[in-house]
């Protein structure tokens, strides 16, 4: 029998297009999801798990990965590091998992430097009108900073051509749709197919 791996699926587009609800709505509809559990310097809080919610490292600890190369993309934040580790995704997949990770578009260009084999797929809203009414019913944000949100969004929008697919989230569940069809391709995919059946027939020999 072929043993399937996994693949990374990595989720971005501009802020306020929704990534964190269609990954949410996805991750209720497939359980052989893993979404990738980031690593951080900053204290753990209360009812926090390491390895659940945040792999906890040290600041020396977390330098020590970046200059390894054991990360697949981090950025500094508020005094503290934020990071992918290479090695949990490459187990998951290993295992036999889809794993997913939900980043800015920064992060994901990082992402597909170092892990070219990923799948990219880029969120975009129907419309920057649409964009910025999704902003605006959030409640939290001034004008100023929606209108800096939008023209940053501009530029991350013709950054697409980067991505393997592009998905419109005009619909929640019909983007859902639209990404696990992208999945169930990917695993269909000739090369990925013929490589993993070749792997079984030198087992077999």
């Amino acid at each position: 029998m072929i043993k399937e791996k996994g693949i990374l699926f990595v989720l971005s587009g501009p802020s306020g297009v929704g990534k964190g609800t269609v990954r949410k709505a996805l991750f209720e509809q497939d359980t052989n999801l893993k979404y990738s559990i980031s690593m951080t310097t900053r204290n753990k809080r209360e009812g926090e798990q390491d390895g659940v919610d945040y792999f906890f490292r040290s600041h020396d600890e977390f330098k020590e990965m970046i200059e390894q190369n054991r990360l697949l993309e981090y950025a500094e934040y508020v005094g503290n590091y934020y990071g992918t580790p290479r090695q949990y995704v490459e187990e998951m997949i290993e295992a036999g998992h889809d794993v997913f990770l939900e980043i800015e578009v920064q992060g994901a260009m990082q992402v597909k430097q170092n892990f070219p084999e990923g799948v990219f797929v880029f969120l975009i809203p129907p419309s920057l009108e649409e964009l910025k009414n999704r902003i605006q019913d959030r409640g939290t944000e001034s004008e100023e900073l929606i209108t800096s949100r939008l023209q940053e969004a501009r530029k991350e929008i013709e950054m697409m051509e980067s991505y393997d697919y592009v998905v419109v989230n005009d619909d929640v569940d019909n983007a859902v749709k639209k990404v696990q069809a992208i999945v169930q391709g990917e695993h269909c995919k000739k090369d990925r197919v013929a490589k993993q059946f070749k792997a079984l027939l030198e087992v077999e020999k």
